[in-house]
């Protein structure tokens, strides 16, 4: 296995002897709802001896229709997640949009995460950087993994030398992603854990007009590949009943289908590491 840097997120390691998942609602909608998913993935998680993150978001500053739920905002989204972080003993992520966020969110918050879009914003990455936490950097739709090493010099330069990189899908053609997995290797390659992001892969942008569209059928086919040829973190989103949810429901796992997804996840991570090991670069 290549030598990474481990990255500490409270009082989990990601790029250690465990897998991460990284889950949970798009965006909060009530607390309750947010809380309950934290508790059930935390289950799940610790069942199959992963790592967990509770992930969302406080705000979808990039809605398809400026009409599209957004979220709580940032005082009372940051808030939840602070509580819910408490209440279910997880260590929390969420992402930011613009730079005077970084150091608001980083008081309430565990790992901060830059947005794919947004992953070249060097004012963004700078005062992300310089708040002290870690970050998980999503790699652009329309970047290439190898360019990823300016992203992680950008950080690395301000001053986090914690950087996780995220591989969400790579645009191909209009309203659809592809995965090119050699870019788990490759950006692994830069001494960063890499995290697969599932869900979004399979998101289809802009898809249904007004908000983006997806096919969460293929979410698992996906993270089993990521898992066979090696990842230190997945990253999914989950929700209770997904054809009611206010973000992302297309391409969002049921809660009901989440435990049989970590099982094979489980087994195929065991082999992996227990026996051949992540398909590194040479």
């Amino acid at each position: 296995m290549m030598d990474v840097k481990r990255v500490k997120v409270r009082d989990i390691e990601v790029g250690g002897e465990k897998l991460t998942v990284a889950a949970g609602p798009c965006v909060l909608d009530t607390f309750d709802e947010a809380l309950s998913i934290a508790r059930e993935m935390k289950k799940y998680c610790a069942e199959f001896g992963f790592n967990y993150i509770f992930k969302a978001s406080f705000d979808k500053a990039n809605r398809t229709s400026i009409k599209s739920y957004r979220g709580p905002g940032l005082e009372r989204g940051l808030e939840w997640l602070s509580e819910i972080g408490k209440e279910a003993g997880v260590p929390v992520v969420t992402d930011i949009h613009e730079p005077y966020q970084a150091e608001i969110a980083a008081k309430h918050v565990d790992l901060l995460q830059i947005p794919a879009f947004l992953c070249r914003q060097t004012d963004l990455l700078a005062a992300a950087s310089r708040t002290g936490r870690p970050l998980n950097v999503k790699k652009a739709q329309f970047m290439a993994p190898e360019d990823m090493a300016s992203v992680v010099g950008k950080c690395r330069e301000s001053g986090c030398r914690d950087v996780i990189l995220c591989e969400r899908g790579t645009s191909f053609g209009y309203h659809e992603l592809s995965v090119d997995f050699r870019s788990l290797p490759v950006m692994r390659a830069l001494g960063c854990p890499v995290m697969f992001d599932a869900t979004h892969s399979v998101q289809k942008p802009g898809g249904m007009g007004t908000c983006s569209g997806g096919d969460r059928a293929f979410a698992l086919p996906l993270m089993r590949a990521a898992v066979a040829i090696g990842v230190d973190a997945l990253f999914m989103e989950v929700h209770p009943d997904p054809e009611r949810a206010k973000c992302d429901g297309p391409n969002s796992i049921p809660m009901a289908d989440v435990r049989g997804a970590l099982r094979q996840v489980y087994e195929i991570d065991k082999v992996v590491r227990g026996k051949i090991g992540f398909a590194d670069v040479k």
